[in-house]
């Protein structure tokens, strides 16, 4: 039997759960030849498509210029294209290249397959209450409350 816990534990081994399993899938990343910082802002642009600089720095959470020295690092890799846009010549459109989408896709397979191993492994029953519980914490990322 699971002790009744708050809201405010379930928030501790959500927050915590989520990090140390993010950390541990992270290292598919580093298989694939690519920072976390990489990684996110290329996932941005395969799932996101082509958006301005300024737009991906917002999205990923720093500023411009720290997103300008990612995005060169990701030039020099072949992973990402930059070029002016056509209606703004001030703002610059980022856009990932096959490879750079490629080495994403592969990743991104190789965490979920991972992941699924890990879940597969579980009983019947814990499979349908991590159904439940994944159906919820999409439902509580997307919520206001959030920010």
């Amino acid at each position: 039997m699971v002790k009744k816990l708050s809201a405010r534990e379930i928030a501790e081994h959500l927050h915590s759960g989520a990090i140390r399993l993010l950390r541990r899938l992270r290292k598919t990343d580093d298989e694939a030849g690519l920072t976390g910082p990489q990684a996110s802002a290329l996932s941005v642009l395969v799932f996101g498509g082509a958006m301005p600089l300024g737009k991906l720095a917002a999205a990923e959470q720093v500023k411009a210029p720290t997103m300008s020295r990612l995005i060169k690092e990701m030039e020099n890799l072949q992973l990402v294209t930059r070029r002016r846009d056509s209606e703004d010549a001030r703002s610059v459109q980022v856009d990932a290249t096959k490879k750079g989408r490629h080495l994403l896709v592969q990743a991104r397979d190789r965490r979920l397959g991972r992941l699924e191993a890990a879940i597969a492994r579980s009983s019947p029953e814990r499979q349908r209450i991590l159904a439940e519980a994944s159906a919820l914490l999409l439902e509580i990322a997307d919520s206001k409350e959030l920010g």
